[in-house]
C-alpha cells in the first residue's frame, strides 16, 4: 500500500485538477496521472471521472476520499504533534552522578533545570558504582577521573581540584603547618576513597607522599567537611564544595601551595542518531551552570 498515491488523490480532490495538484506538490502532471491510476488499479474502482473541461468525483471516490481526507489530516497532526515533542523537552531523565559530587550542587542543579523545564521528570541516581547506562536505562552521567568508555559521547566541565581544609580555630591551637610533612603532627580527617594510607600532594615543582596514621576516617565528603568545619583536624578535600565554607570563615585552606589529585569531570551519554529535546536541554543547562564550579 502507497500512502502517497493516497495523499496525492486527496491533493487533486481539493485542487480541482491535476494540473493544479501537480504545481503544489512541485510534480509533473504525468506523475499526478500515473500514481491516481495506479491509486484506481490497486482499489479495483474509477475514483475520479475526468473530461477536458472538469473533474468529478465517483461514488466510490467520493467515499474514498472522505475517509482518506480524514485519515491524512489524522497523520498530519501526529506528525506535527511529534515534531512539537522534539522541540519541547519532556518526559522523564534518568541522572547518575557520584555520591561525592556534592549535595547542595546537584540540588542546585537539578532545581533550576526543574524551574527552566517545568515539564521535566528528574532522577537522580547518587552512586559511586559504575552504571552502565544502555543497561540501566540512564539518559546521562556525571562522572569524574579517567573515562572507561570510549563508546560514550562525553562532554568536560572542567576539572576538580582537591585541596588541604582546616578550621581557623583548630589551626590556632594545633602545631605550626607552614610544610606537607607537619601533617604528622596534626589531626587528619581522611576520605576513604582516595586512599587510606596516605595522602598525595603535588606543588609546581615537586611530589609527596605523606603517609596518614588512619585515626579518622569516612567514606562521605560531606562528613569529612563537616568534621574539619566542627574543628576535628585538617581534612583534603575537593576545592569546589568549600568556597562557601571559607567565604563564611568555617575554613581556610592550609599550604595552598600544594594540592591533592585532580579529577577532570565529564558529562556523559549514549551515542544516538537523534538527540531528545530532554537530554540536549539537560547537557546545555549542566555545561553552563557546572563549569563555573569546576574550574581548569
Amino acid at each position: 500500500m502507497d500512502f502517497n498515491e493516497t495523499a496525492v488523490f486527496v491533493k487533486v480532490v481539493q485542487a480541482g485538477s491535476f494540473s493544479a495538484a501537480a504545481r503544489q506538490l512541485g510534480l509533473p502532471t504525468s506523475t499526478i496521472s500515473t500514481r491516481i491510476s495506479r491509486l484506481e488499479a490497486r482499489l479495483g474502482t474509477t475514483l475520479l471521472q475526468r473530461t477536458t473541461r472538469r473533474l468529478s468525483l465517483t461514488q466510490a471516490g467520493t467515499v474514498y476520499y472522505q475517509h482518506a481526507a480524514l485519515g491524512l489530516s489524522y497523520m498530519l497532526e501526529a506528525e506535527a504533534a511529534l515534531d512539537e515533542a522534539r522541540q519541547q523537552p519532556q518526559g522523564r531523565l534518568k541522572i547518575t552522578a557520584p555520591a561525592d559530587l556534592g549535595d547542595h550542587l546537584l540540588a542546585g542543579l537539578l532545581e533550576e533545570t526543574q524551574r527552566e523545564f517545568p515539564v521535566l521528570e528528574l532522577e537522580l541516581i547518587l552512586t559511586d558504582r559504575y552504571i552502565d547506562l544502555v543497561a540501566d536505562g540512564v539518559d546521562v552521567a556525571i562522572r569524574t577521573g579517567e573515562l572507561r568508555d570510549s563508546s560514550m559521547v562525553a562532554k568536560s566541565l572542567g576539572i576538580i581540584r582537591w585541596a588541604l581544609f582546616a578550621h581557623r580555630d583548630y589551626l590556632e591551637q594545633a602545631a605550626p603547618l607552614a610544610v606537607p610533612q607537619d601533617l604528622h603532627l596534626h589531626r587528619c580527617v581522611q576520605f576513604t576513597p582516595l586512599g587510606r594510607d596516605a595522602w598525595n600532594l603535588v606543588s609546581r615543582q615537586h611530589a609527596l607522599t605523606i603517609p596518614m596514621p588512619g585515626r579518622t576516617m569516612a567514606n562521605n565528603i560531606g562528613v569529612v567537611k563537616s568534621m574539619a568545619e566542627h574543628q576535628q583536624g585538617v581534612a583534603l578535600l575537593p576545592a569546589f564544595i568549600c568556597r562557601q565554607s571559607v567565604s563564611c570563615g568555617k575554613l581556610v585552606r592550609v599550604l595552598p601551595e600544594w594540592e591533592g589529585t585532580a579529577d577532570p569531570v565529564h558529562l556523559v551519554y549514549p551515542k544516538q542518531r537523534f538527540m531528545p529535546p530532554k537530554l540536549r536541554a539537560f547537557i546545555d543547562l549542566a555545561q553552563e551552570k557546572l563549569k563555573a564550579h569546576f574550574l581548569e
